[in-house]
């Protein structure tokens, strides 16, 4: 019987472990976000339009004034087009 070469049978089997262990570095991963020029302006834009009038107060009362003198006419031809406009978009 050859001792010798069972050694070296059982050898291959074994499972190579590691003699240290490696330091793992591994840096924080930190998200960042920066926002594009366009998308600052946009938000510019949506403030200041959320924080306009809903209606023109003044544009309202000298309507309402010019309806109350009688003087306030509205052209059939531009109440027509605006409602065209609107509906075809």
């Amino acid at each position: 019987m050859r001792v010798d070469a069972y050694m070296q049978v059982s050898q291959l089997y074994k499972t190579n472990k590691p003699k240290g262990t490696a330091k793992k570095t591994t840096a924080a991963a930190t998200d960042s976000l920066e926002i594009s020029g366009p998308g600052k302006d946009y938000q510019v834009a949506r403030k200041a339009a959320a924080e306009a009038p809903e209606v023109r107060a003044d544009k309202v009362k000298d309507i309402m004034e010019r309806m109350k003198a009688g003087t306030y006419n509205v052209s059939i031809e531009d109440v027509a087009a605006k409602m065209a406009d609107r509906i075809l978009g």
